[in-house]
């Protein structure tokens, strides 16, 4: 059980602050495992958010991994979304840097491997992983985004590192009514609860693009996965972006899913429908070969 692993607090300083996390999983110096980074949603904390997808992604601590809860700035990521309004876009919070002096914090002694490190984000930490994907892909040896998309050129402030190939694994719900499953901009009301604000392309238009990123230009295949519980209303379909040489993009749609995180345990309703069809840790174990 997820509650019975390993759990403890760790904090770094960047730019004269201190920033802090979760650890889940332990190990010694030369180890080398696979580092997991979890970058929770608006208003949350990695200790909200691990509670808050039932400790999904415990799972992958479980089987060898280290895996960090990150904490955000005032419950936010400065994920470079140009109409951000909250305090980590305000004051803008060195963010790429917490995240590259945590990995440095547990590869200085090999405790993880720095060449497997993968993102993991949902909704406003979603972004923060696009955000990593372009200003620093040199971390990263995989990226997961959860119920996020590409923002719009025009709402898109992220400097332009040299591009390299990722893995990304996408997850979006058709019937997410806080960030669309078909982009375009939030409504009034959840533009003002949430700060944010701008154009965010598709879900469907954020995987051709990470493809077109990695040199793929064929077309994608669909294929539409087993119902695993009756009883769940949500059916899902993977999309596989792949040519020969290059990493491939996936994009897992969560039909009648709402803004949740596919898990064994469900978000609350009022954020529309948890599937259970597919469990998030299982496909990030299966993608990225952990």
């Amino acid at each position: 059980m997820s509650s019975l692993l390993e759990a403890t607090r760790g904090s770094v300083t960047v730019a004269g602050a201190t920033r802090t996390f979760t650890l889940v999983g332990a190990a010694a110096p030369g180890d080398a495992k696979p580092l997991i980074l979890v970058f929770h949603g608006s208003r949350q904390t990695g200790d909200k958010h691990r509670a808050f997808t039932g400790g999904v992604f415990d799972a992958l601590a479980a089987r060898g991994a280290l895996v960090a809860y990150l904490d955000g700035f005032r419950g936010n990521w400065n994920d470079a979304r140009r109409e951000s309004r909250f305090p980590a876009r305000l004051a803008d919070i060195d963010d790429v840097g917490f995240t590259r002096a945590v990995i440095a914090t547990f590869a200085s002694d090999r405790r993880v491997d720095p060449s497997r490190v993968y993102a993991v984000g949902y909704s406003n930490g979603g972004q923060m992983v696009i955000r990593l994907a372009h200003e620093a892909p040199d971390l990263l040896a995989g990226a997961t985004v959860i119920a996020a998309t590409m923002p719009a050129p025009e709402n898109f402030l992220a400097d332009q590192a040299p591009r390299a190939s990722l893995p990304v694994l996408l997850i979006h719900g058709t019937k997410d009514r806080i960030v669309s499953y078909r982009g375009g901009t939030m409504n009034w009301a959840l533009r003002t609860l949430f700060k944010v604000g701008g154009a965010t392309w598709s879900a469907t238009r954020t995987a051709r693009y990470f493809a077109e990123r990695n040199g793929i230009t064929t077309e994608p295949v669909t294929t539409r996965l087993p119902k695993k519980t009756m009883a769940d209303p949500t059916e899902v379909e993977r999309t596989t972006y792949e040519a020969e040489g290059v990493p491939p993009v996936v994009l897992y749609t969560i039909h009648r899913g709402g803004h949740t995180v596919p898990a064994p345990s469900s978000a609350p309703a009022l954020i529309g429908k948890t599937s259970h069809q597919i469990d998030t840790a299982d496909l990030i174990t299966q993608f990225f070969d952990l």
